[in-house]
């Protein structure tokens, strides 16, 4: 399958390749909807305290806005409405899935507010994490275990909470470092949108994967270093969930363990960061949900004597070629790796350059 079909079951492609100008429209419109919001945020939640305070933890020397995640949610929910409305989606399963995977990310992204500015209890977080990976679940999307034995349901719906909630923490808990995360995710969301286009069933994916992508580069234009805004809770909960959800979304049957390897290479930067968090912690005889500390990947590296920007582009390097060696896992073809991977390329430098112009 090509792109086109992918693209017809959103009701969006026509022969003349409009299909194509349809993305590129979703990511576009993310794109400016988020970099155009973000002053305005910035400025409101400055007045109002929307901030995060200079501490021993953090990098930041002076109150950091926290508030940019709701221009990122704004960006996509902007996209993908407009899209929709330009062009109906014609099937029902499509909108279904597309409209599931929102709802779980506009919780979220409440939540997520909700603690940056108020503070929350990590049970009370983690529930519902948990209910919005069941309620992809609810929806047909998820992991589908073919083993044949009884309890193939009980498992697929374990491996997709557990997936679920433990790429939406590992972004969350990636978001350390100006531009990191944003970096990270929009790597990831253009990698997973080329790999969607390929396939008929992955439609939903599609749409939203070129929104995410745009609403995080609009992001990253004001977040890279020097940061005039972080994502906070409310972002990196939006980018973990909505990511996670549509690696796994469509027919992603598992009659083999090397069958999940697929979705863990893409995301596999913040997968090996929490990890090596939780092992170390647990090591130390810490508890690795409560123990705050400068013991990721982006800490060793500043440790290290390199800056913020460096350090960022070193994990962004890394983080490109797991998502090289995703989409050659997924076989795609070597022209169409490589012409992803120079657009993401192309599209973060000129970022990056436009960023240092103004700093």
């Amino acid at each position: 399958m090509n792109i086109y079909s992918s693209l017809k079951s959103l009701g969006i492609a026509e022969p003349s390749g409009s299909g194509w100008l349809a993305v590129v429209f979703t990511f576009l419109l993310a794109l400016v909807v988020s970099w155009s919001l973000i002053p305005r945020i910035r400025k409101f939640a400055l007045r109002v305290g929307w901030a995060d305070q200079p501490n021993a933890r953090r990098l930041n020397r002076e109150p950091l806005p926290n508030a940019g995640g709701l221009a990122i949610y704004a960006g996509v929910i902007a996209a993908v409405t407009l899209a929709s409305l330009l062009r109906p989606i014609e099937l029902e399963n499509v909108l279904a899935q597309v409209l599931t995977v929102l709802l779980g990310g506009s919780i979220l992204v409440l939540v997520g507010f909700i603690d940056d500015q108020f503070g929350l209890p990590a049970s009370f977080r983690l529930l519902v994490q948990i209910l919005t990976a069941l309620l992809l679940v609810a929806n047909d999307i998820g992991f589908d275990l073919t083993f044949g034995t009884p309890i193939d349901s009980t498992l697929s719906t374990l491996l997709t909470v557990l997936w679920v909630v433990g790429i939406t923490n590992a972004i969350n808990l990636l978001d350390g470092m100006d531009g990191l995360a944003g970096g990270v995710s929009f790597i990831t969301a253009m990698s997973l949108l080329a790999v969607s286009a390929q396939s008929f069933n992955r439609a939903a994916a599609t749409l939203v994967l070129a929104a995410l992508a745009g609403s995080a580069l609009g992001f990253l234009r004001h977040n890279f270093h020097p940061s005039k805004i972080i994502m906070g809770d409310a972002g990196a909960y939006f980018f973990g969930y909505v990511l996670a959800a549509t690696s796994i979304l469509g027919e992603l049957q598992i009659t083999t363990v090397l069958s999940v390897l697929p979705p863990v290479v893409f995301l596999l930067l913040p997968v090996l960061d929490t990890t090596q968090v939780f092992v170390r912690r647990l090591a130390a005889g810490k508890n690795p949900l409560k123990t705050p500390g400068k013991d990721h990947f982006h800490h060793r590296l500043l440790a290290w004597g390199l800056s913020q920007r460096r350090a960022a582009l070193i994990l962004w390097s890394i983080t490109l070629v797991f998502n090289w060696l995703g989409m050659t896992i997924r076989r795609m073809t070597p022209v169409q790796i490589i012409a992803t991977t120079l657009t993401i390329v192309i599209l973060l430098a000129f970022t990056v350059w436009r960023k240092m112009q103004k700093a």
